[in-house]
């Protein structure tokens, strides 16, 4: 839809606050949001922001841009009014990802406030977590969480198959590590805190080693080269390991299991507990396909997190409302 300058009602700046607080993949922030006056607000892939190396067919991309379509649904209720929502709308226009209209009034229901209410509180871990066990029940609920939007949570509580993710994510990210174009996309997302940026990831998001736990981590501050192994990775810090899944893998699921990751994560949130996200294995397809064969019970892994209490959370920035929301010419 063609965009002007014309001014963007409050409602629409408000779906659109709530919804950058989704996460991404290197935090590229790949969506933009046009709004048509108060009858509907538009999401969009930001193509401009893609990966191509680690991220070819737009996979993880749209895992972002459906986890902040979650947020603009959980605001909308939050205001008063149910979500209509149609994806892909327009197939002449594929990076139309969905169309959100106000519908009829309705009061959120308590659980879907309380997840309105964690959108403040959720930010992406990095390294190890504190030695303190997940509140109980916590596995149980995010995989009534997972449900409820279409996609599947496995818990990886076997110590065979835990070795197993670890092995293939070691994998991956070695993978990346040995390809300087993988390298070299992934440090244009990282930054220094001298130089901050409104995207991306700061260099001391995480100030341990990346292999500081069984599950590598990226190397945003490129503390491997200095030490390419960490001397001794704290299997007992790790947290509670689990792989969100679909039936299906093409852009509509993929767009549903980004509000499925979001729910999930805005749960947990909730209750203080915060998820580090371990996708290298899933950005190299044979390794994928092994993680498909061996721990998903055939299905597509999209999402590989470890779940625990951080010993401490730090946000990442967020593009400015001007550079991600325009609206719709009349």
């Amino acid at each position: 839809m063609p965009v002007t300058g014309t001014p963007i009602s409050h409602s629409s700046a408000y779906l659109v606050r709530a919804a950058v607080t989704a996460p991404s993949l290197h935090n590229t922030q790949p969506w933009r949001f046009v709004a048509d006056g108060d009858r509907d607000l538009e999401l969009h892939a930001d193509t401009r922001r893609c990966l191509p190396l680690a991220d070819p067919r737009g996979r993880e991309l749209l895992l972002g841009c459906g986890a902040a379509l979650f947020n603009v649904r959980l605001a909308m209720l939050h205001l008063g009014f149910r979500p209509l929502v149609r994806v892909f709308p327009d197939l002449r226009q594929p990076a139309h990802l969905a169309t959100v209209a106000w519908g009829a009034y309705t009061r959120p229901t308590a659980e879907e406030q309380r997840l309105f209410d964690a959108l403040g509180l959720r930010h992406t871990a990095h390294g190890p977590f504190l030695p303190e066990p997940l509140p109980a029940g916590l596995v149980a609920a995010l995989r009534e969480q997972a449900d409820c939007e279409g996609a599947r949570l496995h818990v990886v509580g076997d110590a065979v198959d835990r070795r197993l993710v670890a092995a293939l994510v070691r994998a991956g990210e070695d993978t990346h590590r040995a390809d300087e174009r993988f390298a070299a996309e992934q440090a244009g997302w990282a930054w220094q805190p001298v130089r901050p940026r409104r995207d991306g990831v700061p260099a001391d998001a995480g100030v341990r080693h990346p292999d500081a736990t069984a599950l590598a981590g990226r190397d945003y501050a490129s503390l491997a080269g200095a030490s390419p192994r960490h001397p001794r990775p704290w299997s007992a810090r790790t947290g509670e390991v689990v792989l969100l899944a679909t039936d299906r893998d093409d852009p509509s699921t993929w767009l549903t299991a980004g509000q499925a990751l979001q729910r999930m994560l805005l749960h947990a949130a909730g209750l203080g507990v915060m998820a580090a996200f371990h996708t290298q294995p899933l950005e190299v397809p044979e390794l994928r396909e092994r993680v498909r064969r061996t721990l998903t019970a055939g299905q597509y892994p999209q999402v590989i997190l470890r779940l625990g209490h951080p010993p401490y959370v730090r946000s990442t920035p967020r593009r400015g409302l001007a550079e991600v929301l325009a609206s719709a010419r009349v």
